[in-house]
């Protein structure tokens, strides 16, 4: 970061174009009153470092408005002039890609080490995609080592306009079909100091979604709030930085069309909304490397996002399945007995975890020998029983054991595997096993070390996938066991408001060095990095597809693995919390994301761990997990009327999971979302801009859960259209509105939309199982008679089945009273999966007459009080074309 070279002989000439660069003061001097009088919901902080006094204000050539005035919680004091001098345009010309131009500055800042003179470059790259950076023309500097399109020449015929104000310098994004003004950066000065970045937008509406990873409603407060990015361990609570760093939104215009913005910084970083709307993004470091995405859906907003940070990875079937897992499985024969009373309570499980407790004092790659000394036996026996067995992996090596008794830290010091400090040598912090290091995953050698240990312990024990945790990375000393040096990185001018006060806190020293640049910048990228590792050993190891979830995230982490939400507590609020996190991390391209069901911290209660079951459900990924010190929470621990509840909610999930399998393959081939705001199927229906309480499974299932103690009827809203119970297949006709809905304690609303065919299976009590039974298909037609649906089916567990098109995808339509499949591809992994029975919801009178590929059947049955026929007995091959006709 620090540490600038002189400037080449092209950049001095600019320089020289603007001799006041040389000759002006530090700081403007005050502005005149009339450069004050902006309105009090568009002023941009003027001391973001620090509090100041009126004459510190004005030093700085801003305007103080005293307390007196009554300002909002959060409104700035001290705030930009509107002449407050900023960088101008030197000269811009076209390029291959788009435009370039350099930009200069004549006066310092009040942040130390300003770059005097930046180079713009505006790429258009698709013509739905802009993508345009800031950056020190002189001096190379951080940016995030994450694969984006390199793309050739610009794109023709582009769905914006860009256009450049020269002095002061700004911004404008439009969209030409409608003259939307995107992005504006005029509302406020652009600072690029060596550590301070500061740039502003304004926003369309106060509609905006994303920057994760927080404690937040769907829709973000735009009145003066902050969001931090600096990827921490700590249980979710409001107004701080959490597990992972996602510095991307999606801002809905007054039309319902939709645009997303994304910063590629990995830096610390603030970014501040308010209530024009307008947004500032402010980072410590790297460049501003921005994308904007044109949608103008918003369901297209993401698919172009992911176009940038990459598809999700395709999960293997068993992993949709429900998995279990407690800190405090603390023997072999306890982890087994779970299994057992989930089998004796005739629960689905596919697959049990174990925490820290199977390892030897809590070192990676070991288990202790006395309590789990059967331990791959046991992993053998879930296995025959058709279940998969995942263990936590954290990345702190326990440095403190005799020399030559502990392979992964000889080897890794051997390697040189490990982070720095200052000295060179490896930084020693303090985690689980005590005194540890860190792998620096930037670095080609600790992948490969970090294949070899994996490797080798699943030698010993077969596992099938990685929790992969502690990885933002924590480490319960500030910085090191020896503290961290005194420099800039440790103690940047600009701190962004991470809870604890410094960068170092309850995690390593910033300074520290890995192998492609310093901690500082790398930070946000830890768990990335160790999922990627991570994912690289498995595919080596088992040859099939990878199953990791990982507490620390970064854009482009559904690529290679999946998330839970953290150390969530078990409150009614928290149970909330969990659906607008579920729906933000499918924005963000991890569709396999889910929350600790029942909660992780302190004790639930019955019901609120039987309407967290409901809830948990249709997670995209469902585990059950608490924490050692809380009471237990597996289904089978609570009454017969409970555990009925919470296995009824199982069995619709595992009834669900041909759907759910089917979503993920389009989460993975084309960057739907597998949960889904509801705003994103009804872009135009303004009710739905709000909705974070109900949610969608794609564009076909409307869950409404109920998430208040004592409540047993929920409000849910249905936008227009036709809509069915999925249990009982009652129709509901909506103009766009809320309904009260029944919900005892057995119930969780779940509805069909009408135009939709659902394929579902015979629940088993493991995918395994379920995957060897009969297909139904749910039909929900419209009051025109139309619906559609497909399925996508494979062998759910090897590598790039679609890539290699080896899957099986079926169309399923629905119209003029007939329903028929139409085989779009084949291979034999489908030769044994029948057809059995048809569910079509909306009949309006009983069928007299039903002809199954041309030939008649009398085993069909039509319910006049809910309108369900229903074609039973099939045994059609879904492999093969089929009708089916009524009249």
């Amino acid at each position: 970061m620090m540490g600038r070279r002189k400037l080449p002989l092209a950049i001095c000439v600019l320089f020289m174009a603007c001799t006041a660069c040389f000759t002006a003061p530090s700081y403007v001097e005050d502005p005149p009153p009339t450069q004050c009088t902006v309105t009090p919901s568009s002023r941009f902080d003027c001391a973001p470092d620090k509090g100041v006094s009126k004459e510190e204000c004005e030093a700085r050539g801003c305007c103080y408005s005293p307390a007196s005035e009554h300002l909002a919680i959060g409104q700035p004091w001290c705030y930009f002039a509107s002449n407050y001098p900023s960088y101008k345009v030197i000269n811009k010309s076209e390029t291959e890609n788009g435009f370039t131009a350099m930009l200069s500055r004549c006066v310092k800042t009040f942040m130390p080490d300003d770059i005097m003179v930046l180079q713009l470059d505006i790429l258009l790259e698709t013509d739905s995609r802009l993508h345009f950076t800031i950056k020190d023309p002189a001096k190379k500097r951080y940016e995030v080592p994450i694969h984006t399109p390199k793309c050739k020449g610009k794109a023709s015929a582009v769905q914006y306009d860009v256009q450049i104000t020269d002095d002061p310098f700004s911004l404008v994004v439009r969209r030409k079909s409608n003259g939307q003004i995107l992005v504006n950066t005029a509302l406020a000065p652009l600072f690029f100091a060596d550590q301070f970045l500061q740039i502003s937008t304004s926003l369309p509406s106060q509609y905006l979604y994303g920057l994760g990873e927080h404690l937040t409603s769907l829709n973000l407060e735009t009145t003066w709030s902050r969001l931090t990015f600096w990827n921490r361990d700590i249980s979710p609570k409001k107004d701080t930085n959490l597990y992972g760093s996602h510095p991307f939104y999606l801002a809905l215009e007054k039309d319902g069309s939709a645009h997303g913005v994304f910063l590629l910084n990995s830096n610390a970083m603030d970014v501040l909304l308010q209530p024009a709307p307008a947004l500032t993004w402010r980072t410590t470091g790297g460049i501003l490397d921005f994308y904007v995405f044109l949608g103008p859906e918003p369901k297209a907003v993401i698919q172009q996002y992911q176009e940038v940070i990459g598809l999700p990875f395709m999960p293997p079937y068993w992993g949709l399945g429900f998995h279990i897992c407690r800190w405090g499985y603390s023997t072999s024969d306890m982890t087994r007995e779970v299994v057992k009373n989930m089998s004796k309570a005739n629960m689905p499980l596919d697959v049990q975890w174990n925490d820290i407790d199977y390892m030897d004092a809590y070192r990676d790659f070991t288990y202790d020998q006395t309590r789990f000394k059967d331990y791959s036996e046991m992993v053998k026996e879930f296995h025959e029983q058709g279940r998969k067995y995942i263990m936590i992996v954290d990345p702190a090596i326990s440095s403190s054991s005799p020399p030559g008794s502990y392979a992964p830290y000889d080897d890794g010091l051997k390697r040189g595997v490990f982070i720095t400090n200052g000295t060179g040598q490896p930084l020693v912090g303090k985690v689980w096993p005590g005194l540890t290091v860190f792998p620096d995953f930037t670095n080609p050698e600790t992948f490969r070390w970090w294949y070899d240990m994996a490797k080798d312990f699943h030698d010993k024990v077969p596992y099938d996938g990685m929790w992969i945790d502690m990885n933002e990375p924590s480490n319960f000393v500030a910085g090191s066991l020896d503290g961290c040096p005194d420099n800039t990185l440790e103690n940047p001018p600009y701190v962004p408001a991470v809870i604890g006060g410094t960068l170092r806190h309850a995690t390593i020293c910033t300074s520290s060095q890995q192998n492609i640049s310093s901690h500082y910048n790398l930070h946000n990228l830890y768990g990335l990095s160790e999922a990627i590792a991570s994912h690289y050993a498995l595919v080596k190891i088992r040859g099939k597809r990878p199953f990791i979830i990982s507490r620390s995230t970064f854009a482009s982490h559904g690529h290679y693995a999946g998330h839970w939400t953290g150390d969530v507590f078990s409150t009614w609020e928290q149970l909330y919390y969990t659906i607008p996190a579920i729906l933000l991390f499918n924005m963000y391209g991890v569709p396999l994301v889910g929350a600790d069901i029942c909660g992780f911290v302190g004790n639930t209660t019955e019901e609120l761990c039987v309407r967290w079951s409901q809830l948990g459900a249709f997670y995209p990924f469902m585990r059950n997990h608490n924490d050692h010190d809380s009471q237990p929470q597996e289904p089978y621990v609570f009454s017969e009327k409970s555990q009925t509840a919470i296995r009824n909610a199982l069995y619709i999930r595992y009834s669900l999971l041909p759907y759910l399998y089917t979503l993920f393959h389009k989460a993975h081939s084309s960057g739907d979302t597998v949960a889904r705001a509801l705003f994103m199927e009804f872009p135009t229906d303004p009710n739905t801009w709000t909705i974070d309480r109900q949610f969608l499974w794609g564009e076909a299932l409307l869950i409404t859960p109920v998430l208040e103690q004592g409540k047993t009827e929920v409000n849910g809203y249905f936008p227009s259209g036709t809509w069915y119970s999925l249990v009982t297949g009652v129709q509901l006709q909506s103009k766009g509105q809320w309904v009260t809905l029944p919900a005892p304690m057995d119930t969780i609303n779940v509805h069909v939309r009408g135009g939709c065919i659902l394929p579902l299976q015979l629940p088993g009590m493991t995918t395994q199982e379920s995957r060897k039974n009969g297909l139904v298909l749910v039909v929900a037609l419209t009051t025109e008679g139309f619906a559609r649906g497909d399925l996508f089916w494979d062998d759910g567990d090897s590598l790039e089945t679609f890539e290699r098109r080896d899957f099986t995808q079926v169309l399923f339509i629905a119209a003029n009273n007939v329903l028929l499949s139409e085989v779009i591809q084949l291979n034999s992994q489908a030769d044994g999966l029948k057809l059995q029975s048809v569910q079509i919801y909306g009949i309006a009178s009983p069928p007299k007459k039903v002809l199954v590929n041309q030939v008649a059947t009398e085993d069909f049955t039509y319910r006049k009080d809910t309108k369900v026929f229903s074609v039973e007995k099939l045994s059609l091959p879904i492999k093969s074309q089929f009708t089916i006709t009524w009249s």
